[in-house]
This record gives structure tokens, sequence and C-alpha cells, in this order.
């Protein structure tokens, strides 16, 4: 038997896509060459905008397009678990809808599935084996769900409320990926820094997070436990509260300097209304502080335009927080109106074609800093993990994410170079080996 698994979405579906692929080769699958060559066909969806939502219908329908006869297909991911019935419903071309939060025994044909169910306890996604990574690098989910209830987003009402990996259980799959060859672990959560609250409240004996000065922070130990058992130790999607100066150090001390932070707007009304902790002036002090430590520090972020109420007022405090900020990479998003959501019933929808059209003016902005951000690097020397032949990254770029160093393709894929920075080519850089 073969599978096929099409993943759409972030890093987090990517990781949920490894699991389910263990799970499949515990049951004696075999990866398929190609999705019309496989017995089993799975799309593992997204449904975090509408724009989203648009491509896993595509992909799906494609993909019942390419199957051959007799092959299943599975829709599973973040769609199948918010619109479970619905979705089933309107595509007859499908075989099975699941969600990730029910048992995915069921893709055995003889066992039916329930859509809209509470999640099992008899099926732990998160702590499946995975397949070693085809890469030098991985990404760790270390928690699912988030406690969080910002106004734009449905995840919590999909995926539910945080629900932390233990620290044992984490440093199982860490040392599983670097047996098997990744020298750089990605750690991923909707609310990374926010890792372990529900494992003290529940009273799984962790420490609490305690977002102040002077309180504990459970990520800052686990962060300090990887780094002995890998040479990268990358963290993405921290909200902004939770970048403690403890945090800041341990970050620094891993030699990976990177921080992606998830701001969504500079405006302190838009934060507000988008139920959101900061504002354009609290950032900026805190990406100085780092810069004051360690003036090679990358920062990433992403923001919202159009969000409901949002006035030119708004996007010029946006547009001067950007200019002020010079981060190395940023990404920008219209507002999605989704339901189930607090922006959902507020007034004052900015009309699309002038959320594009802000967008399209912070775009500008950013492209040229990253630009500038990346010509400054030509002339210097860094070190480089070859991701594959002639791409390589050094700690500025989080993989699959940011721009690539251009090297050698006759370098070998999972060691570590150093490189002379010849020319900057947009947001990728070209290097000669030193």
């Amino acid at each position: 038997m073969r599978y096929w698994i099409e993943t759409l979405g972030c890093p987090k579906n990517h990781v949920d896509s490894d699991k389910l692929a263990g799970l499949l080769v515990s049951q004696g699958y075999s990866l398929a060459d190609s999705a019309g060559d496989a017995d089993l066909v799975v799309a593992n969806t997204c449904a975090f905008i509408e724009a989203a939502r648009e491509e896993s219908i595509e992909t799906v329908l494609e993909l019942a397009d390419q199957k051959q006869a007799g092959a299943r297909l599975v829709v599973t991911g973040c769609m199948a678990e918010r619109y479970g019935q619905e979705l089933a419903d309107a595509l007859p071309e499908v075989d099975l809808v699941a969600g990730f939060n029910e048992s995915l025994t069921a893709l055995a044909p003889a066992t039916p599935v329930a859509l809209g169910r509470k999640p099992r306890n008899d099926f732990d996604l998160l702590n499946l084996p995975r397949p070693a990574s085809r890469a030098p690098w991985a990404y760790v989910k270390i928690a699912e769900g988030c406690d969080r209830r910002c106004g734009f987003c449905a995840i919590p009402t999909f995926r539910g409320d945080q629900r932390s990996r233990s620290t044992v259980e984490i440093l199982k799959e860490a040392r599983e990926l670097t047996a098997g060859g990744a020298k750089e672990l990605v750690l991923i959560a909707q609310d990374l820094a926010s890792w372990g609250h529900d494992r003290r409240r529940a009273a799984l004996g962790e420490a609490v997070e305690v977002l102040d000065e002077g309180g504990t922070q459970p990520l800052i130990e686990l962060t300090k436990a990887l780094s002995d058992e890998v040479e990268r130790v990358r963290l993405l999607y921290l909200y902004p509260s939770g970048l403690t100066s403890g945090l800041i150090e341990t970050i620094l001390a891993t030699g990976v300097p990177y921080f992606d932070l998830s701001l969504q707007h500079a405006s302190r009304p838009m934060l507000r209304a988008m139920r959101r902790w900061g504002d354009g002036d609290r950032f900026l002090e805190r990406i100085a502080a780092i810069r004051a430590v360690e003036a090679d520090a990358t920062f990433r972020s992403s923001f919202i335009l159009g969000y409901p109420g949002e006035t030119e007022e708004d996007q010029r405090e946006l547009l001067a927080f950007i200019e002020a900020a010079q981060l190395d990479w940023a990404g920008f998003f219209t507002f999605s109106n989704e339901e189930g959501t607090f922006a959902n019933s507020l007034e004052g929808h900015v009309p699309h074609e002038l959320a594009l059209e802000r967008l399209r003016e912070v775009s500008e902005l950013q492209d040229a800093i990253s630009a500038r951000r990346r010509d400054a690097l030509v002339g210097t020397t860094q070190r480089v993990l070859v991701d594959a032949p002639g791409s390589a990254r050094s700690v500025r770029e989080c993989p699959e994410i940011d721009g690539i160093v251009m090297v050698d393709a006759a370098l070998e894929v999972g060691e570590f170079y150093n490189v002379e920075i010849m020319a900057s080519h947009g947001t990728d850089l070209e290097g000669r080996t030193l």
C-alpha cells in the first residue's frame, strides 16, 4: 500500500503531515512517487483565511482528478476540523473527512469517523513518531491550540485551547531527529512563549510561565536543553509580551539571534481592537534593546492590513514603524473576516481594494528595507548550513520562509561551511566558500 500527502498552510501543518506519515508507515504503507501512484491520498488543509480555504478546495479537487481508480481520498487538517460534515457534503469526490482531533486510525476502511467529535484521548498526534527529516533541519511542534483570543483569529475554535507537550516528549523527538541528521530544529506553536502554561494549570508538574520580570518561563529551560542536543535552535511565532529579558538572553546564547515576533500592527487602537498587547513604541524599545546587545540580530514579523476600523492615521503609524524598525523580513496580509471571531461583529470594515492598496504601500517600503539589509551583508563572512545542492542558510534565514545563500553545488548537504558573501540578489545572497 502506498500513500501520498499534500500539505497546505503553515509549518505546523507540515509537522502534522510528518506525524501522519509516521503513522501510515507503521501501518505498512510506503511513500508513493506521486498522488496518481498512491492507494491513499491525503490532503492536509489550511483554513486560516479565505484565500487558504480556496486553495485547499482547489487542491482537493485536483487530487481527486489525479488519483488512480480505487484509491481513497482523505481530507484532514484545519478545514476538516472547522467544517467537518459541511465539507464532506460539499465534496462527494472525497472518501473521508477527518479532523486531526479524531482518531486517524479511521483511515482503515472498516473504521467509521464521527465528524465534529471532541478531541479523543486515545489518539495523540503531537507525540506520534515521525520519519527522519529529508533536510538537515526540522520543525518541532511543542504545543497545539492557543489560549489567546485575538480578534481576527478563528484557530482556537477548531484547534482548541493550548495543549503543551512535556519536556520529555519534546527531547525524545529532538534526539530522534538529530540522530536522523537534523542540524537545526525550528520550534513552532501558535503561541510559543506561553509553552507550559496549561501543564501547570492541569497539575502536570511543570512551572508556570509568568510574563513579567522575575517570573519563570518554561521555554527558557526547554531552549537551553535543546541547545545541548543540536547545533541550531530557532524559535518561531513569539507573542511580543512573552519576549522577556530572560528569553532574549537565552535566544542570543543559542547563537541563533533570530526573533520572529507576532506584531500584527503598530497602532495602539488597532492592536486593542485586535485584542492584542503592545504598540509601536513598545515594540521599537524591545527591538532596540536586543540590537544594543547583539547588533546582528535578525527580526521578522507579520502584519494585517484593513482590520475593521483601520484609518489612514493607523496606516501612517504602521508605515512609520516599518521605517523605524528596519526589520529584516516581514509578511503582510489583508484582513480576512472569519466567522466566530470578535472582528466578525465589528463595524467599520475596510473595503478590500483599500486594504490591498495599503498592503502594497507597506510591502514596497519593507521590500526596499529588506533589500538594503541584504546588500549590507556583501563582503561579510557567514557560517551556513547546506540544505540542498547549491542552497544554504546562515542564522539570518529561516527555512522555507526567508531568502537563501546560494553556494557551490558541490558542497555536502547537511554540513556547515564558512562563506564570503559576494553579491546580493533581492532576498537571496551569493556566497563563496572560504
